[in-house]
């Protein structure tokens, strides 16, 4: 009999082969799965080959013999997994990776390749103790060794590694890609709304869930044992949400009683947030365009409680049906999600240096749509979780320059709550790996002048 975990993970391996992002495809395989120890395996194990697959790809490739590309998808996907338990899941008995591989490719209906699976793996294992990976290189400055041991040995498309060597140095960038590799922690939201986070901690250790607080953001909470998804609390006591992106909300200010747009809203973390520092008075509009994101926004705010939220299906591509109508207009925009390779890791392979420009344009155009319902004197927040420049300082140049009546305001002039040491010296909220442990999230922030409309 295969492990049920590793049935399960190849199902979200092919999931993903065939387009699907990672996260929905481990949500569909759980459901499957009645033991939460196999659910949380089969997860590792899915995360965990996209977060090594340059890596192991280079050494199925050594150890097959022949080129990736003439290998059946199937029986790679069998190889990937089973490569990156061997290699990084040592607490599960080689024979038994070995055994179920071959068992996975028999129950493929790859029959003839299973003896061909089973000497891969044999090698692969006899071989763990000196795996042919590029080795971190002894000189810093020598570009090429460097990226070769980023691309390959730390499995980052060499195309960003590139961007990060070049922008910040060798040992910054090393910094960042492992932090990419590693396992992203629960982090929990305090909803102010019902609870404080010092009562959730309690409430929590109570259930056998041991948290700490978050570095920076106030109500953040850090799961270090424990699973409160499985647990008996209220699921409407705390959200899921990193650190970074609670930091974002924060850039709305306190603000009870005002009028507050969050223009791309979905699944609804920030929305409850913002709702919660407005103490529930006041008006917040919440909007996004697809209805299954509505649905989802639709449940996050009524679990949270959050009673002054209006939740308006709206496509921030388009004008929309308000003008100079808030005090605070809060623009996350879609955006290439590089800033998130740790919690989702298979995004480093789906993103292409090519595609850049696209979002930029379509994240200026959202931005300059938005602004249309800022106020005079109100306040016009735009937020990426990209690393990347083109998508952050530079929409926010390209903004000021096109469209009158915007000048930039200092992060922490519009939230003086936000830590000093996560705002750049242009005034930018930005959380680096490399600086603050925390995935990449920006954030600017504007203001409408007051004769403007």
């Amino acid at each position: 009999m295969i492990a049920p975990a590793r049935i399960a993970a190849y199902n979200i391996l092919r999931d993903v082969s065939r387009g699907r992002d990672l996260a929905s495809a481990v949500v569909s395989a759980r459901a499957g799965l009645s033991d939460d120890r196999d659910r949380a395996l089969a997860a590792e194990i899915a995360a965990g080959v996209q977060r090594r697959r340059a890596a192991l790809d280079v050494l199925v490739e050594a150890r097959a013999k022949r080129p990736l590309k003439k290998l059946d998808p199937q029986i790679l996907d069998i190889l990937r997994l089973s490569a990156y338990q061997l290699l990084y899941l040592t607490r599960v008995p080689a024979s038994a990776v070995v055994d179920d591989a071959v068992k996975l490719a028999r129950r493929s209906g790859k029959t003839s390749a299973a003896g061909f699976v089973n000497a891969v793996l044999r090698a692969l294992s006899r071989s763990r103790g000196n795996l042919p990976l590029p080795a971190r290189p002894a000189d810093p400055a020598d570009r090429d060794a460097a990226l070769d041991y980023f691309s390959v040995t730390l499995s980052h498309p060499r195309w960003l590694a590139a961007r990060w060597y070049d922008r910040l140095g060798f040992d910054a960038a090393e910094s960042w890609l492992q932090f990419d590799n590693a396992a992203a922690p629960i982090t929990l939201r305090a909803n102010r709304i019902r609870i404080a986070p010092t009562d959730l901690a309690e409430r929590l250790s109570r259930a056998d869930i041991r948290v700490r607080p978050g570095r920076f953001a106030p109500d953040a909470l850090i799961v270090e044992e424990g699973n409160p998804l499985r647990s008996d609390l209220d699921p409407g006591l705390f959200l899921v949400q990193d650190e970074a992106a609670q930091l974002v909300a924060l850039l709305a200010g306190p603000a009870p009683g005002t009028r507050v747009l969050d223009a791309c809203a979905s699944p609804g973390g920030k929305t409850a947030a913002i709702a919660a520092a407005m103490e529930c008075r006041g008006l917040l509009v919440a909007t996004d365009i697809r209805d299954r994101r509505v649905e989802l926004l639709r449940t996050t705010v009524a679990a949270a409680g959050a009673a002054n939220v209006r939740i308006v299906q709206a496509d921030v591509m388009r004008p929309l049906p308000f003008r100079g109508s808030f005090d605070c207009v809060l623009v996350d925009a879609p955006c290439s999600g590089l800033g998130t390779l740790r919690r989702d890791p298979d995004i480093r392979w789906r993103r292409h240096e090519t595609e850049l420009p696209a979002f930029a344009a379509a994240e200026l155009t959202m931005l300059r749509q938005a602004a249309e319902g800022v106020r005079p004197g109100g306040r016009l927040i735009y937020a990426t979780c990209s690393s990347e420049p083109e998508e952050n300082e530079h929409v926010v140049d390209r903004f000021l320059e096109i469209t009158p009546g915007f000048t930039s305001l200092p992060a922490t002039a519009a939230a003086p709550a936000l830590p000093s040491e996560t705002v750049d010296t242009r005034g930018h909220l930005r959380t680096e790996p490399h600086r603050h442990g925390l995935e990449a999230f920006f954030g600017a922030v504007f203001t409408r002048s007051l004769g403007d409309l």
